[in-house]
């Protein structure tokens, strides 16, 4: 676990990505990272949560009989 500090810049606040997540997942500056709330607090990623879903709903669409079937 890492921990970083808050720091004020306006009206609101950053925060600096240690290098070894910005290398393992070859984030670049600009990059949009995805801010997702949830009952513990939040998590960054990224990964874009609704590419993700509607990739998901797809593939799910796509293969809905053969998925049935092996849930069987």
């Amino acid at each position: 676990m890492k921990s970083i500090k808050l720091r004020k810049v306006g009206n609101s606040f950053s925060f600096t990505v240690p290098k070894e997540l910005v290398e393992k997942y070859n984030l670049k500056e600009g990059e949009e990272l995805h801010l997702i709330e949830n009952n513990d607090g939040f998590t960054l990623t990224p990964f874009n949560p609704e590419k993700w879903a509607n990739a998901f709903d797809k593939t799910n669409n796509k293969y809905r009989n053969t998925l049935k079937e092996l849930s069987k």
